[in-house]
């Protein structure tokens, strides 16, 4: 008997010229398209291999011959094993299932599937897609089977898969290449059926509390929403220079003065900043707003949604990430700024804490020089970064963020230089950004002015002055809470992903040499 493991064992230790494998492979397509049989579009699949695994997996063998099932299914050939002419079995994979169920084993007979079948069986290659119709049996070692009765090609595959005892090891070619990822391995599949889940979740989620789902423009006259570096573009019928979005925030703050109170948009967000493992130029928010509400309320309702999103992806709000535990079920943490830093970074008395000088000086250590504009808020805000952040590994809400970093947020009532803002953060990282919405529409002229100032300075993350937006909350916005979630971060963390590129189908990537 010949095996398709044995001429890949054989093979990882000679491996094959693969434009040779590809220029046989073509050679069976062009024998195929003289026959008029090539890529068929009337095969109609009824059946997915997980169901049936879950229908009848646990069915006996005398029980499956006692109540034939008869089945019609399309799948991937990933394994063949041939016993000469007469017989072969393949394992076929189908897009079903969480893990294994996502594939079945066919079994084909001179007999039973006929000669013709059995000789063009012989020749289909792994990675061709083949559609089968059947009855259900068990093997002797009880592997659910179907035993074929009529077996076609449904599309040449042209490209040989890789070694399956390899598997596609490089990982920049598992991003490039995420088709070929996508086929090979079950995990990354898993991962990307959780990111659905949880994004499903979210949807149902805002929409159980009537929130109203929107779309906002992409195209941007003027940048908003957000401290970042946009991309740049330029709109050819109009003449006129424009930018990919950063943030849909100041269009959906003017649904809410329009009379929409509850209103979210997952949305396609673009910053024109660095490249590393958490951050990718493009990137995927839910974004919300809800009138009549602060940052108290927001801070409890995002908790909310992230726990369900957890739920349901993973099947329990316990998480594991990177070997150690992560416990969503339990109600999130909050702490200012400063508390976080005397909790994690011990060693600050309060005068030091309050004295910028001493801070500069303290951040220099760390190889960062604040902007000259930065008043105390901002120093504190940056000595946090630098020492506790990347420590917050239970959920962690970092609440009250100074006014001069936060210029859509409403003031404190009760403490001057303070905003009701919140940040979450955990595993190290911010998830979430939210906070009680500035509705006076004077004050935040003011805080776009500071912006301008700021920018002319120098911080090429500030933001522009957007007077439409001015025009706007001058016809009156009601109280809201507003807050942005960053869902490839929370699915880095709900499937223990350590890269954010692991979670995005199509990650940017240098070209390729």
């Amino acid at each position: 008997m010949t095996t398709d493991l044995q001429d890949q064992a054989s093979a990882s230790a000679n491996p094959p010229d693969e434009n040779k494998i590809i220029a046989e492979r073509r050679a069976k397509l062009a024998a195929l398209r003289q026959q008029g049989v090539a890529f068929p579009n009337d095969f109609k699949p009824q059946h997915k291999a997980a169901d049936l695994h879950a229908a009848f997996g646990l069915k006996t063998r005398e029980e499956l011959e006692e109540h034939p099932v008869t089945v019609v299914l399309a799948g991937r050939m990933m394994l063949k094993r041939e016993a000469g002419k007469k017989a072969a079995f393949a394992t076929l994979q189908d897009s079903s299932g969480k893990n294994a169920d996502g594939r079945i084993q066919i079994y084909a007979t001179l007999d039973l599937t006929g000669e013709a079948a059995m000789a063009a069986l012989h020749h289909y290659d792994l990675g061709d897609i083949l559609g089968v119709t059947g009855t259900l049996f068990k093997t002797k070692t009880d592997e659910l089977t179907i035993k074929v009765t009529e077996l076609r090609l449904i599309t040449k595959s042209l490209r040989p898969l890789p070694d399956k005892f390899h598997g596609l090891a490089d990982q920049e070619t598992k991003y490039r290449q995420r088709y070929v990822d996508l086929i090979m391995n079950e995990e990354t599949r898993r991962t990307f059926k959780a990111r659905t889940a949880a994004i499903s979740s979210m949807r149902r989620f805002m929409e159980k509390n009537e929130f109203m789902e929107v779309e906002t423009p992409m195209l941007h006259t003027i940048p908003g929403g957000a401290s970042a570096k946009p991309f740049t573009t330029h709109h050819n019928a109009l003449d006129m220079q424009m930018f990919l979005r950063i943030a849909p925030e100041l269009y959906l703050k003017r649904l809410v003065v329009g009379g929409f109170d509850r209103v979210f948009e997952i949305n396609r967000n673009f910053r024109n900043e660095g490249v590393s493992i958490r951050h990718n130029p493009e990137f995927t928010m839910m974004e919300f707003y809800a009138a009549y509400t602060d940052y108290q309320w927001l801070m409890d309702f995002t908790e909310a949604i992230i726990r369900q999103a957890a739920i349901d992806a993973h099947g329990t709000a316990t998480l594991t990430y990177g070997g150690r535990e992560l416990d969503l079920a339990k109600p999130f943490h909050r702490l200012t700024i400063v508390e976080a830093i005397n909790k994690y970074a011990p060693g600050y008395t309060p005068e030091q804490l309050e004295d910028a000088e001493f801070i500069k000086k303290e951040l220099l250590k760390f190889g960062v020089k604040p902007f000259a504009t930065a008043g105390l808020g901002a120093l504190q805000l940056a000595l946090f970064e630098e020492t506790a952040e990347a420590l917050l590994w239970e959920p962690t809400y970092i609440i009250d963020y100074p006014v001069e970093v936060s210029p859509l947020a409403r003031a404190s009532d009760t403490r001057e230089g303070i905003t009701e803002r919140f940040e979450l953060f955990m595993v190290g990282r911010e998830i979430a950004n939210g906070f009680s919405e500035l509705n006076d529409a004077e004050d935040q002229s003011a805080r776009f002015l500071a912006q301008v100032a700021a920018k002319d300075a120098g911080d090429e993350e500030a933001m522009y002055y957007d007077a439409d937006y001015i025009r706007a909350l001058e016809y009156g916005m009601p109280p809201a809470g507003g807050c942005g979630i960053g869902i490839d971060r929370l699915m880095m963390i709900i499937t223990d992903s350590p890269n954010i590129r692991d979670v995005l189908l199509f990650p940017h990537l240098r070209r390729e040499e």
